[in-house]
């Protein structure tokens, strides 16, 4: 999954990725495709820029996802639903960044700028004359809103794309038709509360910064983009950079008063529906799975019909253990026909019948049966 991602869904940073002691850590993989065939390695570094290849010819590690398109099932999978926006933030930045690589340098010039703009709000929060300390704000201002600006827009664009996928895949997981909905909640209107609960500095989507949103569900709905997902004057309303603009003169004493950029993609929210409520914090255990199985599987739909590498690899990692056994079946089926699933599973029981091909036993992280 780090070739297709360039992170990993279980850590926030690549140190933890690089054995003990070990001064670097190598992820490799040959890809095949019909005729084509390429050897993709990345090597990840403790002090220093990791470094990438593609048939041992350098490339930039943000290059990779070009190369290798996957989509993961795990059982953390059930925080999309159920947990803080960082997780949603990731979910929808990823695939966005396997679907154009390109935006992998827009969300890190977006996080260098924010981190510059925080810099400069928490310097002149210890000064006597904060203007004078707020020179360059405006520049970094004009950074902020046109790289957040093409974040938002990239977002409400795959919102809007995933929406029948994800009910169309809701339906095979569950069996039934929940009316599932996604809904983009954005800071520049208003979408979340601006308060310390708004969640971290940063920009990095693997770093764990909780938002809360408003708490009723016509409040949640009120505060939405445009009600087909896509931002812009065709809703009629502003486009995106000029209500960017408005929020941050909305919010500017409240910025200098703590140092803090309030506004923006990095405090963003996506709002999942069930019948008309929102997901977290109303559907049951079964049903906030399926919704996190119908993420995945929508994701798997739009790389496939973007890729002219065929499907994407699923990668189900010991998610049948958290299912019931009609869902199990559900999945199954749903995945049957992607060209590659890899399934990990401790208990071989758990993986249906006719997911069960080639199997290999793992023990201490060897294997010892092949």
């Amino acid at each position: 999954m780090y070739l297709a991602t360039l992170g990993s869904h279980r850590v926030s940073g690549d140190q933890a990725l690089i054995k003990k002691d070990a001064p670097v850590g190598i992820v490799r993989a040959r890809v095949r495709f019909e005729e084509r065939e390429f050897l993709v390695e990345v090597q990840l570094n403790r002090g220093s820029p990791n470094r990438a290849q593609v048939n041992k010819s350098s490339v930039k590690p943000r290059e990779l996802p070009r190369y290798v398109s996957a989509v993961l099932f795990a059982p953390e999978d059930l925080a999309l639903v159920k947990g803080d926006p960082a997780g949603r933030r990731r979910f929808l930045d990823d695939l966005l960044v396997q679907r154009a690589p390109r935006l992998a340098s827009v969300f890190a010039d977006y996080d260098r700028v924010l981190k510059q703009r925080n810099t400069l709000l928490k310097s002149a929060r210890g000064t006597r004359v904060r203007d004078e300390g707020l020179a360059t704000l405006d520049l970094w201002n004009d950074k902020l809103v046109a790289l957040g600006s093409e974040i938002i827009e990239e977002r409400a664009r795959l919102v809007a794309q995933l929406g029948g996928p994800v009910r169309e895949a809701y339906q095979a997981v569950a069996g039934e038709d929940h009316h599932p909905v996604l809904a983009p909640l954005l800071t520049i209107d208003g979408g979340i509360e601006d308060d310390d609960r708004a969640g971290s500095d940063r920009f990095d989507a693997r770093e764990t910064s909780p938002v809360q949103a408003g708490d009723g569900a016509s409040d949640r709905r009120d505060a939405r983009g445009p009600a087909d997902g896509a931002a812009g004057s065709e809703s009629g309303r502003d486009d995106v950079p000029t209500r960017f603009r408005a929020a941050l003169e909305r919010v500017a004493r409240s910025e200098r008063d703590r140092g803090l950029t309030l506004v923006g993609p990095h405090r963003d929210d996506v709002l999942f529906e069930l019948n008309g409520l929102p997901a977290k914090g109303y559907a049951s255990h079964g049903e906030s799975w399926s919704f996190a199985l119908a993420l995945r599987l929508a994701s798997g739909e739009l790389l496939r019909r973007d890729s002219p590498a065929g499907d994407p690899i699923l990668v189900l990692d010991d998610v049948f253990a958290e299912l019931d056994q009609a869902r199990r079946s559900r999945l199954a089926h749903a995945v049957g026909d992607y060209e590659q699933v890899l399934i990990t599973s401790a208990v071989l029981d758990d993986v249906p019948g006719e997911l069960v091909a080639h199997t290999v036993h793992i023990s201490a992280g060897a294997i010892v049966d092949a």
